[in-house]
């Protein structure tokens, strides 16, 4: 078995999503002035954090702030980042560049609840999961392939058989860079986007029945990422047949922000 962590990083902040307008697929906006701050802070809260491989939406506001991230760390500066377009954001078809409230409109007018519904072009929830999980299985093969399994080559310390359990007791709202990490040494870092994040978020937690930290509500879980929001999860994996799959999986935070304290007009 092989134990890795995925620490979930939201794109900084664009003038997009300062004016409260849909981004999607089809807007590819350039990080503000606080999206580069932004991103500046969080790669300074990872400054001493060694990610082994970095995975990144190809869409610019992402590949921005992964750059900046990994220029800031000690270990990664200059490391490759794997740019894939299964990390890209929903797509919101005929409302990306509009309003979010328009698209809130859209929806009452369908009589449906605004995060489900799906304009005219976009995406429903359903491909930006089938999306991740395409994602995961890259993911997985990846690490396997750099690190492979314990006793055949792996990175040592890489399985740890408290990691999930280590994972699922620690506070949503701690503060250390490495929470969660005793006894995990291979780390994986994905840049990517909010609404793909939770739906990232969900799949773990309710198709996977991720264990979760003490006290957490779901709801705190799938609440929207922040720019720049943090989020981790510990995951083992086991040898099948058709390659490696998920064995078993813990959250240790999400939608951490208190990276961002020190910035004015922090999200």
């Amino acid at each position: 078995m092989l134990t890795f962590s995925l620490t979930l990083i939201r794109h900084g902040e664009t003038q997009y999503n300062r004016d409260k307008l849909l981004q999607g697929q089809g807007v590819d906006a350039p990080l503000s002035d606080t999206g580069l701050h932004q991103a500046e802070a969080v790669g300074q809260y990872f400054g001493d954090l060694r990610f082994n491989n970095v995975f990144v939406s190809n869409l610019q506001r992402a590949c921005k702030t992964a750059e900046i991230i990994l220029r800031n760390n000690t270990h990664c500066s200059g490391m490759e980042m794997v740019l894939d377009p299964l990390l890209r954001e929903r797509g919101f078809g005929i409302a990306e560049g509009r309003p979010k409230e328009d698209l809130k409109n859209m929806a009452n007018a369908a009589g449906q609840a605004c995060r489900d519904y799906t304009p005219p072009g976009g995406e429903t929830l359903d491909q930006v999961r089938l999306r991740f999980k395409k994602f995961l299985k890259v993911l997985f093969q990846r690490m396997v392939d750099d690190h492979g399994w314990p006793g055949q080559g792996a990175t040592e310390g890489a399985t740890a058989s408290g990691a999930v359990c280590g994972g699922s007791s620690a506070s949503v709202s701690g503060g250390s860079p490495d929470d969660g990490l005793q006894g995990v040494s291979v780390h994986a870092l994905v840049v990517s986007h909010g609404a793909y994040i939770r739906e990232a978020i969900r799949h773990l937690v309710e198709d996977w029945e991720c264990s979760l930290p003490q006290g957490v509500k779901t709801s705190q879980l799938f609440s929207p990422c922040p720019n720049t929001g943090v989020s981790r999860f510990i995951l083992t994996l086991s040898q099948s047949r058709n390659g490696p799959v998920l064995s078993t999986v813990g959250c240790v935070f999400t939608n951490r922000k208190h990276h961002l304290a020190s910035l004015k007009g922090a999200e």
